[in-house]
Parts: C-alpha cells; structure tokens; sequence
C-alpha cells in the first residue's frame, strides 16, 4: 500500500513579530516524521511524504496514495485548523488515518469539548470564557472558585500554558488574561485548579477502542500545586517521571477508564486520542481536555511513552493505528 504522510513541520513556518515564543509548538520535528516513515515502512508500505499547507495541497494532487496518516496541525489559529487536511481528503475521497474535521474541530474548541463531555454526566472542572478585554469586565467572579487556571480556548501541546498560568486570586486574572488574549489572538479560558494528580490516557482502535494505558505524571520536586506547564515538557526527562500503569487505587482507574471510553464515544473520535485529567485526594477524576491528535514523536511524545511502558514498541503503536484507519475503509481491505 502507497501511505501519504501529511504533517507540519516547525521549520516550514515563519513565526511573525510579536508572537509567543510558543507559537510553533504543535507543529512537529524531522524526528516525528522519519520515525514514522520507518514505523509505516517495516509494516512492508510506502511512505510518500506530503507535508502541509501549500506543500500539501499540491502534492496530494500530484500522487496517488491508498491512505493519508494524518499528524497535520493546520495552519493558523483558527479553531477548525486541524480540519483542514482531513476536509481537503474528504473532498477528494482519499481515506485517512485519525478523526475526521467535525472532531478535531470540536475538540480543539475547549469550551466546547468540555460542554459536550459535561452533558454527558463527566466531571470537568467549572470554568469561563473570556472573548474580549471588554468581556472581561461583564464577568462575575464572586462565586468561582479559586485558584483557577488560564490558558488559550483553542490550542494545544501546552501553548499559552505556563507556570504563570495557575492564578491564587481574582487581583491576578486581568493581567494573566489580557496577555493570552493579545498573544494568541482567541478567547481565554479560565477554568476551576482540580488539586490532585495528573493523569494523561491513551485510547486506540475502533469498534470497540481499548485504553492502551493510563499514565501518571509525577514531579520530581513534589508539590500539590503541580502545573505540567510547557516548561516541563521542554525538559520532561529532568523534571518529571512517568508512571504507567498508574499506581492509583483500582476503582480509581476504572472510573478514569470509563471515563475515557465514554468520552471518546461521545466526541466521535477515531483509531487514536489522548485525554487528560485531574485526579482529587478523594479520588474523583476531572476530565480536563483531549487530543484526538496527539503527539507521536517517538521519544517525547506521552503517548509513545505510555506505549513503551506497557510493553509496546513504538512500531507496533503505529501499526495499530494504520490498521484502525485501514479497517474502517472498506477499499483497503
């Protein structure tokens, strides 16, 4: 089988004047793509590489693929970005790995995804958003609880998110919030600090998808007020462990379980995700937020690392989600 791969890399993308140092951080390294191209490679495929953006739209017309392995992020800031590759795919027919843009573009919305999930009968933390400085001043904190945490409503791996980003009092939000909504240029959301532990959740397959492992981050330098901010995963190997499976108690990681497969249910998410909660002292698991698209870079990326501690290789992982996709198209059976 010909296996396009379409991906973003930070090199392809300019970052502008003024913007985050942070800005970048979803799109990927020559690392991620060469470790799948050797992962989709030893499965016996050829791997073409298609990239993104423009690269991508004039390449995928150039080349005749049987599948699409999709880690592309999208262009922009728009909250629908990591639809783009998939839409442009189902316009054109061509089957590919991953959810489809309805999902990622709901799940990139965390407002929304947290709505979803909260009709559903999940725990989530209670939060607000804020669109504008001048919302800002509409909104009424007398009864949110603090601390709360401040990050971007539409963003991933940890942009926005920073040690700052966990704030003690209302005195501290117009600040905090003002500098999210002029750099990254979308709403903020301001969400209840579920003190506890951080949990992170790999889901694979389809039909029915199995939780290949629940993961948790521990710090080295321990503290009840642990952020797993973009600081520390820029220097995860010295300053946080990863334990998989999580030591927690067993009707803990049921709930965390169940939890994850209704979720995933629930947002229509296809042959992979990663889900993140919070996990109080008495033991009840906030849902916080999901990836549909995680991150594969085959050292740094959690779900890698929570398949290496469950035994698997990181080819098999990828194998995995190449047959998930594969099964649900008839035509490449």
């Amino acid at each position: 089988m010909k296996i396009g791969l379409s991906y973003d890399l930070k090199d392809a993308v300019k970052r502008k004047a003024g913007e985050p140092d942070d800005v970048l951080e979803e799109y990927d390294s020559t690392e991620t793509v060469e470790g799948l191209v050797a992962a989709i490679g030893d499965m016996g495929h050829e791997t073409v590489k298609l990239g993104g953006g423009r690269e991508f739209l004039s390449r995928i017309l150039a080349e005749k693929v049987d599948l699409v392995f999709n880690i592309a992020e999208g262009r922009g800031n728009y909250k629908g970005r990591e639809a783009q590759v998939p839409s442009v795919l189902e316009m054109l027919e061509i089957p590919y790995s991953g959810s489809d843009p309805q999902c990622l573009g709901i799940c990139l919305d965390k407002p929304l995804t947290k709505k979803l999930v909260a009709t559903a009968g999940i725990l989530t933390p209670r939060w607000h958003v804020v669109e504008s400085k001048g919302r800002l001043q509409d909104i009424s904190w007398v009864e949110f609880p603090f601390p709360a945490f401040v990050k971007p409503a539409w963003e991933g791996s940890s942009k926005g998110v920073r040690q700052g980003s966990r704030v003690d009092r209302k005195g501290q939000l117009d600040g905090v919030i003002t500098a999210l909504l002029e750099g990254y240029r979308q709403p903020v959301m301001v969400e209840e600090f579920i003190a506890g532990e951080e949990i992170t959740v790999g889901v694979i397959g389809n039909s029915p998808p199995v939780v290949l492992g629940i993961m948790r981050v521990v710090p080295k330098k321990k503290s009840k007020d642990f952020v797993y901010s973009l600081e520390i995963k820029r220097d995860w190997e010295n300053l946080v462990e990863y334990e998989c499976p999580a030591q927690l108690p067993a009707p803990v990681l049921r709930a965390i379980q169940e939890a994850s497969l209704k979720i995933f249910d629930v947002l229509a998410c296809r042959d992979f995700a990663r889900l993140d909660f919070r996990v109080t002292e008495a033991g009840e698991p906030y849902f916080l937020e999901i990836n549909p698209l995680a991150g594969l870079n085959p050292r740094s990326s959690d779900l890698p690392i929570m398949a290496r501690k469950v035994g698997w290789t990181y080819n098999a992982l990828i194998r995995e989600i190449v047959d998930s996709a594969i099964s649900r198209y008839p035509e490449c059976v």
